[in-house]
């Protein structure tokens, strides 16, 4: 992976950082916009933003006073591979189950 999975993973391990990646899926946006869609005080939003770029998530760019991010998709690509054969286990258990059921009626 692009940036450690282990940083990758802890930032997507929390709610308000995988709400503010969704918010970055429509384009870049002022750190005053982010705010606006949670109930805490900028600090704390900071805190959560500096994570996600940490972990590669999110690139910061200061237009004068403001601070936009944007989304970098990247990491989360290699987290989709990473994941790719776990969710092949599991559709084919799923797919095993069914057909034992099937067999049953």
């Amino acid at each position: 992976m692009t940036a450690p999975a282990d940083a990758v993973f802890a930032a997507l391990a929390s709610p308000v950082r995988r709400e503010v990646l969704r918010l970055l899926l429509e384009g870049p946006r002022p750190v005053h916009e982010l705010a606006e869609h949670f109930e805490m005080r900028r600090p704390s939003l900071s805190e959560h933003l500096r994570v996600l770029r940490q972990a590669g998530l999110v690139s910061e760019r200061k237009d004068g006073r403001l601070r936009y991010y944007s989304l970098q998709a990247e990491p989360l690509r290699e987290v989709s591979q990473w994941l790719t054969p776990y969710e092949r286990f599991w559709r084919e258990r799923l797919t095993r189950l069914r057909d034992l059921l099937d067999e049953e009626d």
